[in-house]
């Protein structure tokens, strides 16, 4: 891996950090405070970021991306990570999967994703199935040419705003020696379609405005044109195209962690107590150290872990060590920032407290910490037979 950024590089995250700065933090109060994105803002932000020429900027050239590298992506969900999530979802990042998409399903899906048309969302988890997507019950079966599918999802991001989602479920079931194993497909449903309902999820203290829904499949018939990729090749599709999901929960979290940073450093060098500025107190200086050195570190894990990506390196267990590393890191970070601030770092009127309830969620979503440690260790004993 080579330091530091090209020019291109540089200007990407010029470019981005701009538009967070101006586009993004303007609206974030309105957001905090109503749990709600007006169409307005959302539409304003989406259509500023295609002319801009970011939208879909994570998919190739050859269907209408910007053919970014991962290493370049991961600079953009750095600096989208200094910004609500709420508002910074209409940036536009269609599910990479989308890209398994043959046939007709390119041109009703993919395409109109790239382009800024249509809006995805992605369902997995169920109410019994979180880490252990095998253990999902929301099931598909087949009804001559078609498949009908019933169960429920939930803590489904974006689904308020998909078109269509990209659904995981079981069709069938295999014995092994470790007890059954469900096969899964991935299907496309759109919104609309009978036996299919969105519904308002639960209130989450994290990312308020980023809301979580919950979908119901009741007898939902879908032709088979709808499967993504192949019959019982759910897995096959998860493993080759959100291999990389976890780097931005990683990239988002160093963002975020940087934003966080820079409010408690110019506090530290603003406040005064004793007749100097409290950074001169070496139990706020040290904190002070600790922080940055650990988003250093997580900032590195994490471009390290996109730059063996592009390599076309295995980047399993390095992706891995960023998430766990980095979402573990904010947690401390946003603490340390409120300590320095003192009383007035759980008020509203600044957004740590925000920042600190925000950073809960990263431990949880897209894999936890402790199915990260889980990834690193077998990924570390595997070759030695344990």
């Amino acid at each position: 891996m080579q330091f530091g950024l090209n020019e291109e590089q540089e200007m990407i995250v010029s470019s981005v950090r701009s538009f967070v700065e101006n586009e993004i933090y303007p609206h974030e109060t309105l957001v905090e405070q109503t749990g709600e994105v007006p169409e307005e803002i959302a539409n304003n932000i989406k259509q500023k970021c295609i002319d801009l020429g970011f939208y879909a900027c994570n998919f190739p050239e050859e269907v209408g991306g910007a053919g970014l590298s991962h290493m370049d992506f991961a600079l953009v969900e750095r600096e989208l990570g200094r910004g609500s999530m709420a508002l910074n979802h209409f940036f536009g990042r269609p599910q990479n999967i989308l890209m398994a998409c043959n046939g007709d399903q390119r041109e009703r899906y993919l395409l109109p994703a790239v382009r800024g048309e249509k809006m995805d969302a992605l369902a997995m988890t169920e109410p019994g199935a979180g880490s252990d997507i095998r253990s999902m019950k929301c099931t598909a079966v087949r009804d001559g040419g078609d498949w009908v599918l019933n169960g429920t999802k939930h803590f489904i991001s974006g689904a308020e705003h998909a078109d269509f989602i990209i659904v995981f479920v079981a069709t069938g079931e295999d014995q092994t020696p470790r007890g059954p194993k469900k096969r899964i497909t991935t299907f496309l449903v759109d919104r609309g379609t009978a036996g299919f309902t969105i519904r308002d999820g639960y209130k989450s203290v994290s990312h308020r405005g980023y809301k979580n829904m919950i979908l119901d499949f009741d007898d939902c018939r879908l032709p088979h044109a709808q499967v993504l990729g192949e019959v019982d090749g759910g897995f096959a599709v998860m493993n080759d195209w959100l291999y990389a999901t976890r780097i931005t929960v990683a990239t988002m979290c160093v963002g975020r962690a940087r934003r966080v940073f820079d409010y408690a450093l110019n506090y530290a060098a603003q406040r005064e107590q004793f007749g100097q500025p409290i950074g001169k107190f070496q139990g706020v200086s040290f904190q002070l150290a600790d922080m940055i050195t650990e988003i250093d570190a997580a900032d590195h894990l994490t471009l390290a872990a996109a730059d063996r990506l592009d390599k076309g390196l295995p980047a399993n267990r390095e992706i891995a060590s960023a998430k766990l590393y980095a979402s573990e890191m904010l947690a401390r970070v946003t603490d340390a920032a409120i300590q320095i601030h003192g009383g007035m770092g759980l008020m509203d009127d600044l957004p740590l407290e925000r920042f600190w309830r925000d950073a809960r969620v990263e431990r949880i979503w897209d894999g936890t910490s402790e199915i990260q440690r889980h990834i690193i260790s077998r990924d570390l004993l595997r070759p030695l037979g344990a």
